[in-house]
Parts: structure tokens; sequence; C-alpha cells
């Protein structure tokens, strides 16, 4: 199966960049959100990616003009009656996950698949409130989606072949590179990932040494593009609580969640997305 027209639902951060990245591969995507300032902002944001490459020289104005008429931004699941590929984008809570599927699989044809970017839930899970349990994949981003070549690609308990593989040169289509998973708490990459930043956050509580210290050091030796505690505030300390304590129920003892960050969160303090975390992001 082609994918002609995709769509993402969820007009966050994640899913204006996932957008912007189908619409830079000439792939026409709708984006819709429940907000259309969600939508609109998502769309000045897209529009000031491709700048930057017009300011750099190595895009035409035209051609910009061009990509961004690629993306209808909506509110209106009407609009999504064509599409051949949805992307969920929206919060990592399993409720509202399912209630988004349960609505996709109402106002989308039979034909179309039905992917996640969930970064930890069950695929499995999602894809009981949908009468199409063998067009459900996962189809996980990483931040920041336009620049970060990876996406995981997560076959549910009865994901088909053909949805798989059909995920599979999608991400190839918008010049991504697909890792194939089973539907394990984590997947590949948070495994990893969560585990590893676990002993930074461990480390940090008990030596008492400066976040910003060790983030500099991370960042300094090149093991990473920024340290454990920035990329947090960058991606939701919300979300990493909520998939680290995940890690945890499901695997023990190395999986830690940081004080602070848990204290940050209860006080509605999530990163950049609301200009307070570790970071003060000015906002």
């Amino acid at each position: 199966m082609f994918v002609f027209k995709a769509a993402v639902v969820g007009a966050g951060t994640m899913g204006g960049e996932i957008a912007q990245t189908i619409a830079n591969a000439d792939v026409p995507v709708v984006l819709k959100d429940v907000d259309q300032r969600s939508v609109d902002r998502a769309i000045d944001n897209a529009r000031a990616l491709w700048q930057g490459r017009v300011d750099a020289g190595k895009m035409q104005a035209a051609e910009l003009e061009r990509k961004l008429a690629l993306i209808t931004g909506t509110t209106d699941y009407a609009v999504l009656g064509d599409v051949d590929f949805v992307i969920e984008a929206v919060a990592e809570r399993m409720e509202l996950k399912q209630m988004v599927f349960a609505e996709l699989d109402a106002v989308t044809p039979g034909r179309t698949i039905l992917a996640s970017n969930t970064s930890a839930l069950s695929i499995a899970e999602i894809a009981d409130v949908t009468s199409r349990p063998d067009k459900v994949v996962g189809f996980h981003f990483f931040y920041p989606a336009s620049v970060v070549r990876l996406i995981e690609v997560i076959e549910g308990e009865d994901t088909s072949a053909e949805t798989a593989q059909t995920a599979s040169n999608f991400a190839q289509t918008i010049r991504k590179m697909p890792i194939r998973s089973a539907d394990t708490p984590g997947f590949v990459v948070n495994r990893i990932v969560s585990a590893t930043a676990s002993e930074f956050w461990r480390y940090q509580e008990e030596s008492g040494t400066s976040i910003e210290e060790l983030d500099k050091v991370v960042a300094e030796s090149k093991a990473a593009p920024m340290g454990p505690f920035f990329l947090a505030d960058l991606l939701g300390l919300d979300m990493v609580t909520q998939v680290t304590e995940r890690m945890r129920e499901c695997y023990g003892e190395r999986f830690y969640v940081h004080k602070q960050m848990r204290e940050l969160v209860a006080a509605g303090d999530l990163g950049a997305k609301t200009g307070k975390g570790f970071y003060d992001h000015g906002r």
C-alpha cells in the first residue's frame, strides 16, 4: 500500500513537527486538533522551520510556500475522509488515545492505517477500541521530529505484516530510518534512554552535583547532543515522568524518577512547553 495522503491528530509541538516532516517530503497532510489556535501555531512553526532554510540559502521562498500549502489545518474530522495513514500525536494517556482511535475508526476509510506516536503505551490496548486492529501500528517519532531520523515501528498483537511494512515504507518516504519493535513497555529506545537517564537522576540526588554541571558534562563529552535534564525539559516532564514510572512498574528498580521532577510536574512546571522546568525557558 502506498501513502498518497496522511494526517496527524494533535497539533502540539510533536504533532506540528510531524506534519512539517511529512509535507517536507512532498506528501499532503491534514493537521487536526480540537483547538484552532494550536493548529495555527503549529503551521506557523512549520513555516519558521522552512524559513530557516530560506534564510540559510538552502531553499527558495517559492518552495517554502509550495510545501506549506501541503499542510491542511482543521478542527473537523470530516477532512480525513480520504487519508491513507493517520498518526495520532495526543497526550500520553491511554484513555485519551483510545478515544481518538475510536473516533478515527469511525471517520476514516477501512483501508486507512491508524498509527500512534506513543512512546510507551501498548499498541494492542490502543487497537482494542477499533474494528481494525490489524491496521493499527506504533509510529514513534523522536524530538525534534524535523531533525531526528529515527522512527520506531511497533507491531501490536494483531498488527498485520502488510501494515507494519507499509509503516516502514512510509517512514522511508518521509526520509526517516525505521526500526521494528515488538509491543513491549518502552519499546527499544525509551527502554535504553530511560535506564541511562535514571542513573543520572539518581546520581544527582545522591551527590548533590548541580543539574547544570551534569548536563554540561554530558554535552561536552559528545555522548549525547544535550544533557538528560535539559532533554527532559524539551520532551515534557509530565511525559518523561509517565514513561519512566511505566518502565519502573514493568522492569523494576533500575528505572528511577527524579524527586524534583515529580515536584515540578505536580506544580505544573512541565519544561519548555510551560516555560519552566529544570530550566527557565523564558515564556
